[in-house]
């Protein structure tokens, strides 16, 4: 073969990637169009089809008892060691209980969830009955 017809040979492969990658690309823009397409309208529809759910099915609202606070009982939980080089999860116990800085003390409720977040880090903490 000569040199001429291996340049040719080469061009006519380049023109066949370029069209098969425009194809590609056409194709591409077609479908997002379409799919941008179906979301518009059923965006569209969906405001009503919601309204309409609501309008039926109008629940009765909860109200929230008042809390009173002479019945709580509180703890009183202060950070006397760095929670630094700790734990992973010690360190979100800590931060659970609302505690940021070493001497900071918070007050939080005595429930059992609380409790157990301070078993798991007692040795960093100092609690008090409030």
């Amino acid at each position: 073969m000569s040199e001429e017809e291996k340049t040719v040979k080469k061009a006519a492969r380049k023109t066949a990637v370029k069209k098969a990658a425009t194809k590609k690309a056409a194709t591409k823009k077609a479908a997002t169009k379409k799919a941008a397409t179906k979301k518009a309208v059923t965006r569209e529809a969906a405001p009503a089809a919601v309204e309409q759910a609501v309008v039926e099915k109008a629940a009765p609202r909860k109200v929230a008892a008042p809390k009173t606070e002479s019945g709580v009982k509180r703890l009183s939980v202060t950070l006397v060691r760095s929670k630094h080089g700790r734990l992973k999860s010690h360190k979100a116990c800590v931060a659970g209980l609302g505690l940021r800085r070493m001497h900071q003390t918070v007050q939080v409720i005595d429930t059992p969830e609380n409790r157990g977040m301070i078993n798991k880090v007692q040795y960093l903490l100092n609690v008090e009955e409030a």
